[in-house]
């Protein structure tokens, strides 16, 4: 029996917009038809991070429905990299680089997709038709879109106002994408509201070569009142993968206008039950949501009570990180604490580290402390500190 509830959550939660339109959309899934569908995911870096994770869910309710989900993974269209929003030209990454960053794509995204059991998703690599193309093959199909089409593009019309290049090869990189629905002959794509432009260049695409329409569902981004995206710039850049501390550190230092988003798009709590009354709560219970169901739920009650402890009653973590090292600089990077020297000397400079028994900043980057000294690391992290020569 088909559950209407169900599908209007499928086509609201979390959705800015379909194209053509909800109401289509809406009779095909009510006729009982399952569909073919993906959304790509380009392995600019080796990390699923929690923009991601909008799509994801979006997609797991997808699968849950006994639809066909696709978890593309684009090895080929990351070696140009998606100009989307950007002012300048992305780096160039060789395909080594791309297979290598995608190593734990599926293990990352298999936090919240199913790929095994009943109806389990697909992974696909669109290099696996992306580069069994010939020049003349690749022209005859960027041949079905016009350049009008592509250089209407709002990123690029901006380029060209400040009078910065536009790559031929990021003019090309629509086209790629958009090959991929032809190559799989989905019928619906999923993606980001930034991603529009490429996935309409889809639909144009499919309706050219297959004579097919193509369902487009645009997910809401998490943005602060900036427009920056949140959990995904550097500085605030929150891995699925993430320790549940951090994890639960990242959130919490969430903007409170986010978190009503961050509820619809990143939970399955129900629409009706999302809490909107104090806002410290209220972010705690997202943060232990989403550290539960990227881990468990003994780890987010741990994770949690730790916070509270450290962060509301001030109390210093008995259990802390063990860095060991012949310098502090040594031990805080080699243990994972911070992620290179260079963001420690930014953090001593800061004075962001502490030495929790002397109560005084760390002033020194090269300082070599007493071996079991305890430190405070940024806002959230604990260790204490061996010396591999004592």
């Amino acid at each position: 029996m088909i559950d209407k509830h169900k599908i209007d959550e499928l086509l609201t939660r979390g959705v800015e917009k379909i194209y053509p339109d909800k109401s289509t959309l809406e009779k095909v899934l009510m006729s009982g038809k399952k569909l073919r569908l993906y959304q790509g995911f380009d392995p600019t870096g080796d990390k699923l991070h929690i923009g991601h994770m909008v799509g994801l869910r979006k997609l797991a309710q997808w699968q849950a429905l006994g639809h066909q989900v696709i978890f593309l993974i684009g090895d080929y269209t990351a070696m140009i990299g998606d100009p989307s929003g950007k002012l300048s030209s992305r780096k160039v990454l060789t395909h080594e680089e791309t297979i290598t960053n995608a190593k734990n794509y599926k293990k990352q995204a298999g936090k919240i997709l199913r790929f095994e059991g009943e109806n389990p998703a697909e992974v696909l690599f669109n290099g696996d038709w992306l580069g069994k193309l010939s020049a003349v093959e690749f022209l005859q199909i960027a041949g079905n879109l016009t350049y009008s089409q592509v250089i209407e593009r709002d990123m690029f019309q901006e380029r060209l106002k400040l009078g910065q290049e536009i790559n031929t090869s990021e003019f090309l990189y629509p086209v790629m994408q958009a090959y991929d629905s032809v190559a799989m002959a989905v019928d619906l794509e999923v993606g980001g509201r930034d991603q529009m432009f490429n996935m309409m260049m889809g639909r144009k695409l499919m309706r050219q070569m297959l004579k097919k329409e193509k369902f487009v569902m645009t997910t809401k981004l998490l943005e602060d009142k900036q427009g920056v995206k949140i959990g995904k710039t550097e500085g605030n850049s929150i891995a699925l993968d993430d320790k549940p501390e951090d994890l639960f550190g990242k959130i919490m230092a969430f903007p409170d206008e986010v978190v009503t988003v961050c509820f619809e798009t990143l939970t399955t709590i129900p629409m009706e039950e999302i809490p909107k009354q104090n806002p410290l709560e209220d972010k705690k219970r997202l943060a232990f949501e989403i550290v539960k169901d990227l881990n468990d739920a003994n780890q987010a009650k741990k994770t949690q009570e730790i916070w509270e402890n450290t962060f509301q009653k001030k109390e210093t973590p008995e259990e802390m990180i063990e860095m060991r090292g012949n310098t502090l600089m040594d031990a805080v990077v080699s243990s994972g604490v911070v992620s290179s020297r260079a963001d420690f000397r930014r953090l001593v400079k800061e004075k962001a580290i502490t030495n929790l028994d002397s109560g005084e900043s760390v002033s020194d980057s090269n300082i070599i402390p007493n071996s079991g000294t305890r430190l405070k690391i940024g806002k959230r992290r604990f260790g204490r500190f061996f010396n591999n020569s004592s």
